[in-house]
């Protein structure tokens, strides 16, 4: 396993995909969000997620997202672009586009209108990898792509691909981080992918916390983590307990809807969600504000 694949860690944020009026990408908005995530304290920057809308996005939409994140970025942090398609060749194609464009790593989950066998989902990864030079993380959340990877199924993939060198795990399910640890005799970088897991997570040994969350409340995120850090569980716990709330809260009611509506309440408009997703309704957005109001406090 290469050693590049152990430089992201820590805290791994999301930022969504900003829309203008007329559809098109809001590129200031997006600006003001990644300098907020950075000014934040972020470790890593992952656009092009589920957070950023990236299944709604065409392949000219998805590139100039790409391009227009990393170059605004300069090099401040590591980015982690998710490439993830239908199909295997289109995600090939995205991960040649995102190293090209100066992507540190890439992303990529299993997504198929058929359920995949385990060998489908081997030859998949193996032909992401294939196509870059540049570490790949394996994204596990069967929520959203129907497909379910084991840990020994995600162990094996990092095992024996050589650029495959991260997992980041979604389920929910921290016996699952426990088993990745064991399987690797604490030797693989797994994120956690589970807003609402992050403090049992990172006690289980996680490299990283994969978040939209610092969208909103950077200064909490880091808090948490810079407590998580120092060993500082009492700290930890009381700033982890505030906001899990709103943690709670944005992964129910859907990341970009949710995450948008917070932009706006604070202060950097990011346009609405794609269809067929809604933007918050009033009380949502209500509900939303007070979540932020009492994470901050």
């Amino acid at each position: 396993m290469p050693a590049s694949g152990a430089t992201i860690s820590g805290i791994v944020a999301y930022p969504i995909t900003p829309f203008t009026a007329d559809g098109g990408i809001d590129h200031h908005s997006l600006h003001l969000v990644l300098d907020r995530l950075v000014d934040g304290g972020a470790s890593a920057i992952a656009p092009l997620g589920s957070t950023g809308e990236s299944a709604y996005l065409d392949l000219t939409e998805w590139t100039e997202t790409a391009a227009s994140t990393i170059n605004h970025l300069g090099g401040r942090l590591p980015t982690v672009v998710g490439v993830s398609d239908l199909t295997t060749a289109g995600a090939a194609r995205r991960a040649r586009i995102a190293e090209g464009l100066g992507a540190s790593a890439v992303m990529a989950l299993p997504v198929s209108y058929w359920q995949l066998t385990a060998l489908e989902v081997q030859k998949h990864f193996e032909a992401i990898a294939a196509a870059i030079d540049i570490p790949v993380m394996v994204y596990n959340n069967p929520a959203t792509a129907g497909i379910d990877l084991s840990p020994t199924q995600l162990w094996e993939l990092v095992r024996d691909v050589d650029n495959i060198t991260m997992v980041k795990e979604s389920t929910g399910d921290i016996n699952r981080m426990h088993q990745l640890r064991e399987l690797s005799d604490g030797t693989l970088p797994f994120f956690n992918g589970s807003n609402p897991l992050a403090l049992e997570a990172f006690r289980a040994g996680a490299a990283g916390w994969c978040t939209a969350a610092p969208c909103l409340i950077p200064d909490q995120i880091r808090a948490f983590y810079d407590a998580i850090q120092r060993g500082d569980d009492e700290t930890a716990d009381a700033v982890f307990g505030r906001i899990q709330p709103l943690l709670k809260f944005i992964v129910t009611r859907g990341l970009p809807t949710a995450v948008k509506s917070g932009l706006a309440l604070t202060g950097i408009p990011a346009g609405e969600p794609r269809r067929p997703l809604l933007p918050a309704t009033e009380a949502e957005a209500a509900e939303l504000s007070d979540l932020i109001t009492a994470s901050v406090g």
